[in-house]
């Protein structure tokens, strides 16, 4: 078919980087077939109709036949009209020439006009669609079935040279901060190319962690000509042509997101939140093993240094007692009593939430600011319990739940250890780097008083939730909550 270097038609262009790079080859075939599709044709109704709907206009012919809808059409292709149904009143149909036929499609309005799934705001825009992709489907029915068959996705000339430059500017330097701001970086070099290209650069840098991550596609409307990054054909239509990831901005066909890897890479522009935001998704934003709120909280906490008040007290000579003073003793923060039992307070810890939602990585959590470890522990509890989708998933939970069923302890630790293993990688890393913290907890359990156990009850429903929203089922499975966290902090060297 024939093909287009129209950069206009592809949306995309070049920053001062990308100096050399041609804009990739699109295939124009749908989009002069757009062009060709008949434009919609209004039939008016000559007289007043008694009872017409006030969201309908001079279209609607009330209530009519069939055959005297396909009579008033006079055969002419992209006529329509609307009737109210003789065997169903109240009921309205849209009446539509087109392929030398009139097509009749039961017509609905809640606020928007829909025969099928898109909503439109007007008759002439559903019609305008609705001949577009009946002009398509009928002219290219055999090339559409076709088009995921050779897709662009995996091998573009241009983007292979772009990867190579934006490789070498990412590799300048292998600091921990530049691995967290790859991003960024990246952002400079290719802020104009399609996101295509930027997957292809972040797919192929040695800095980012390969944690495979699905595309989160929702459907799109795109505003003037768009083509789909897989297959490189246009996206026909008016309204919702195809879908685009939310997370990385991929745009594809709704029929080809059902062939894209998953390879998505989020950008951080497209992310608004750090709490509240799927595991895996955060990670691979931010280019790091684990989610940053982890690493920080923890980090704090262990090099926190905290103070405990003892009250001294002076008995005189007749047998009262009077206050002589008070000794500040000051510990490690994982000897801090109740750790993570004891709650901090609600508003500061919705503090803590915000800085790192405002903020990222820069948020400041250190005991200047918020001088109770409590509260960095609380937002750290808080962090997994807010995740969509929990540090054991909801897929991994059932099976967990049937391992600490088992009663013998080394074929349950085997089970535990079989299901660690259907983790995704990024929760898996999570999950091992928050054991190796919790079992030093533990080390300090004569300070803190807080063992295996106690951290597994207040751990258990932090880092599992049932599939199942009853809460008959949370009471039956605390205590496997409990054990399971229990033995992964216990057996972690083992278990990891």
């Amino acid at each position: 078919m024939a093909a287009s270097s129209n950069s206009s038609l592809s949306g995309s262009s070049v920053s001062s980087d990308a100096e050399e790079y041609q804009p990739p080859i699109w295939k124009s075939y749908l989009y002069q077939l757009q062009q060709e599709a008949p434009r919609p044709k209004r039939i008016i109704c000559p007289g007043e109709v008694e009872n017409r709907p006030k969201y309908y206009g001079r279209e609607f012919h009330g209530i009519i036949s069939r055959e005297q809808a396909d009579e008033l059409l006079g055969g002419v292709e992209g006529a329509y009209i609307l009737r109210e149904s003789q065997r169903q009143p109240g009921c309205y149909t849209l009446a539509l020439r087109f392929g030398n036929q009139t097509l009749n499609y039961r017509l609905f309005y809640d606020g928007k006009h829909f025969v099928g799934e898109k909503r439109f705001e007007s008759i002439h825009d559903l019609v305008t669609d609705g001949l577009i992709t009946l002009y398509i489907e009928t002219k290219a029915s055999e090339y559409i079935s076709k088009m995921t068959t050779n897709p662009i996705y995996e091998h573009i000339g241009y983007a292979t040279l772009l990867r190579e430059k934006v490789s070498r500017r990412l590799s300048r330097s292998k600091n921990e901060s530049r691995k967290t701001s790859v991003a960024n970086e990246e952002h400079t070099a290719v802020e104009k190319i399609s996101s295509l290209v930027r997957r292809a650069a972040l797919t192929h840098n040695d800095n980012h962690f390969n944690y495979e991550k699905t595309h989160n596609f929702k459907v799109h409307t795109f505003r003037g000509p768009h083509w789909c990054e897989y297959c490189a054909n246009f996206m026909w239509g008016l309204i919702a042509q195809g879908v685009r990831c939310s997370d990385c901005g991929l745009n594809v066909h709704k029929q080809c997101s059902k062939h894209v890897p998953n390879d998505c890479q989020p950008d951080l522009k497209r992310i608004k939140k750090v709490y509240c935001c799927d595991l895996t998704t955060l990670v691979k934003a931010h280019n790091t093993q684990r989610p940053m709120v982890v690493d920080i909280c923890i980090r704090e906490i262990e090099a926190r240094v905290t103070k405990t008040s003892v009250i001294r007290w002076i008995k005189s000579g007749w047998g009262e007692f009077g206050l002589l003073g008070v000794t500040w003793i000051v510990g490690p923060g994982l000897k801090s009593e109740g750790l993570y039992r004891v709650s901090g307070f609600t508003e500061h810890i919705e503090d803590v939430k915000m800085a790192f939602d405002r903020d990222g990585e820069k948020a400041d959590i250190s005991a200047n600011i918020y001088p109770d470890i409590n509260i960095i522990t609380g937002a750290l509890k808080l962090y997994f319990r807010d995740l969509p989708i929990p540090v054991i998933t909801y897929d991994t939970y059932p099976k967990f739940i049937e391992a600490a069923k088992i009663s013998n302890a080394d074929e349950r630790l085997e089970a535990v250890h079989e299901v660690l293993m259907l983790l995704p990688p990024a929760h898996y890393e999570t999950l091992r780097y928050l054991m190796i913290h919790l079992k030093k907890v533990t080390l300090n359990e004569k300070d803190n008083f807080m063992n295996a156990e106690n951290l597994g009850i207040v751990f258990g429903p932090t880092l599992m939730r049932s599939p199942e929203d009853s809460t008959l089922t949370t009471l039956q499975d605390m205590r496997y909550q409990k054990l399971i966290v229990q033995i992964l902090i216990e057996n972690e060297d083992v278990l990891f």
